[in-house]
C-alpha cells in the first residue's frame, strides 16, 4: 500500500535579524492510510513548522514531500492550493472560527471555497450537519462561534475539518487550549472520526498521554526524526 504522505529529507531554516535558526535537518516522515502518528517534542523543536511543511502551507528549504503519491513542491502554487482544499484537513490549538458565520457555516467553509459550490449548497450543508452530529453538536447549529465553549470550539474546528473528506488530517496541539476532560473528549472525536473514515492522522504534540493514543509516536530532536 502507498504511503499517504512521504516526508524525506526535509530541511528549514529561518534568518531572524542576524541570525539563522535551523529548524529542521533532514526530517523524514511515512504515514500510512488509516494510520496516526504523534510527533513530541520540546516547545520551538518545529513541531509546527514540519506541519506547516506536511501540509503545504510552508516550503522546505530542501527535501521533497510526497501527498498521495504526488511531489508537491514540484507542483505550483495553484495545484498546492486544489490539494489542500481536497486531500488535507487541519484542526489547529487555536480554533480560526470566524465570528460573522454561525456554526454550521464555519463547518461548510472548505465546501465554500471549492468550485461549483452554489450548485451544491444543499448537500454541503446537509454533510455538515452530519459532521455536527458526529461531534455531539447538532443542537448548535444555528449558534455562532462565541455561543460556545472552547471544547464545543473545537468540535467545530474539526468537523470543519473533514468537510471536504480530506484523505490526510493534520492536528496542531488541538488540545492545548483545552482543559484535560474536555481535551480528552476531542481527542476521542478526533480519534474516532478519523480512523472511522481511513484517513492518515498526524497530531503534534508534547502531550505523551495523547501521543500514546496513536499508533505510532515519533520525536523531534535537533531538526531531525527519531522512531
Amino acid at each position: 500500500m502507498q504511503p499517504l504522505i512521504e516526508a524525506t529529507g526535509i530541511s528549514k531554516r529561518y534568518v531572524m535579524s542576524t541570525k539563522t535558526v535551523e529548524v529542521l535537518s533532514g526530517a523524514s516522515l511515512t504515514v500510512a492510510e488509516g494510520e496516526a502518528v504523534a510527533v513530541i517534542g520540546k516547545s520551538g523543536a518545529g513541531k509546527s513548522t514540519l506541519l506547516h511543511i506536511l501540509g503545504t502551507l510552508d516550503h522546505p528549504d530542501t527535501g521533497s514531500v510526497r501527498i498521495c503519491g504526488k511531489d508537491v513542491y514540484a507542483g505550483t502554487n495553484r495545484e498546492r492550493e486544489h490539494m489542500r482544499s481536497r486531500d488535507l484537513g487541519f484542526v489547529f490549538q487555536s480554533y480560526h472560527l470566524l465570528p460573522e458565520l454561525d456554526v454550521i457555516e464555519n463547518v461548510m467553509l472548505p465546501a465554500m471555497a471549492q468550485r461549483g459550490f452554489l450548485t451544491r449548497v444543499a448537500p454541503c450543508r446537509f454533510r455538515a450537519a452530519e459532521l455536527l452530529d458526529a461531534v455531539g453538536l447538532a443542537d448548535r447549529a444555528s449558534h455562532t462561534p462565541m455561543e460556545l465553549s472552547g471544547g464545543e470550539q473545537q468540535r467545530v474546528a474539526l468537523a470543519r475539518a473533514l468537510m471536504n473528506d480530506p484523505q490526510i488530517l493534520l492536528a496542531d496541539e488541538p488540545t492545548g487550549n483545552l482543559d484535560s476532560s474536555t481535551g480528552s473528549l476531542v481527542l476521542e472525536h478526533l480519534f474516532h472520526l478519523s480512523r472511522d473514515r481511513g484517513h492518515a492522522l498526524v497530531i503534534v504534540t508534547h502531550n505523551e498521554q495523547v501521543a500514546a493514543s496513536c499508533d505510532r509516536a515519533v520525536r523531534l530532536i535537533e531538526g531531525r526524526i527519531e522512531g
